[in-house]
């Protein structure tokens, strides 16, 4: 498969982090197979994630196709990028179609990458997941591998101000034993082991953090850890108020193109 465009953008990516001297701790890297498919399932903290979980493939030379909502490839700017990527878009509103996408990738020896939380965790926990990436490793006969990442959301998260340009961020990337679930399993008792696994590497990332949040900066430490960001309680009815808000703009505008 020609690959044109994602190669230059992870050395540009890689050269941007160099420069802000952004400093990565990579582990259990040796969990990404090195020929043939994969299902990788990462937590969902910021709006770069998608760049950092794919490191965790760069070791070992693998790419990785991200699901991601069809709304990035409609900018103008991202979309193409997107598409050269080959990353696999996902319209809510016909979900058949990108499942049956990542299927083909995957059957093709891709790894395709997938926020299972499906939008960016506020309380910086791993929210309920859904059985989606459970079932398509179950139909590909791929293995499941579950990543936690950790500080992408200093830089660019829900609700705050971009700080793309600062310096000296850590960021953690740990990558967790790969899962082979199989047809006959009880795939909500394995989404759910899937969630759990990924909560305990969010956790160790977390508490193995080298950096303290300073004065005034607390907002990106989970409150367990006496951080003011929401708790999943509170995070929870944050995102009904927001999708309700949606939903209602979106009612306005059918009503007024009515």
């Amino acid at each position: 498969m020609s690959e044109r465009v994602y190669p230059p953008v992870i050395k540009t990516a890689l050269g941007v982090f160099k420069a802000l001297n952004i400093k990565f701790r990579l582990e259990g890297t040796e969990h990404i197979p090195s020929t043939g498919g994969a299902v990788l399932v990462s937590n969902h903290i910021s709006y770069l994630d998608f760049i950092f979980a794919g490191l965790a493939a760069h070791p070992a030379g693998r790419l990785v196709r991200f699901m991601a909502k069809k709304e990035i490839f409609d900018n103008r700017v991202g979309g193409p990028l997107m598409r050269g990527m080959k990353h696999i878009p996902v319209d809510r509103e016909a979900g058949a179609s990108s499942y049956a996408a990542a299927l083909k990738a995957l059957r093709g020896g891709e790894i395709v990458g997938v926020f299972a939380e499906a939008t960016i965790s506020r309380s910086f926990t791993v929210k309920e997941i859904k059985s989606g990436a459970v079932r398509m490793a179950v139909a590909s006969k791929t293995p499941l591998i579950p990543i936690a990442i950790w500080g992408p959301q200093r830089l660019w998260t829900k609700g705050r101000k971009r700080r793309l340009l600062q310096r000296n961020v850590p960021v953690t990337i740990l990558v967790g034993e790969p899962m082979h679930p199989k047809r006959g399993d009880d795939y909500d008792q394995v989404t759910r082991d899937l969630q759990a696994r990924m909560s305990e590497l969010l956790e160790k990332a977390q508490r193995e953090y080298p950096d303290v949040p300073k004065a005034g900066e607390k907002w990106w430490q989970p409150a367990y850890l006496g951080g003011t960001a929401p708790t999943p309680e509170e995070a929870e009815k944050l995102d009904f108020q927001e999708a309700e808000a949606r939903r209602a703009a979106r009612q306005r505008r059918e009503a007024d193109g009515a």
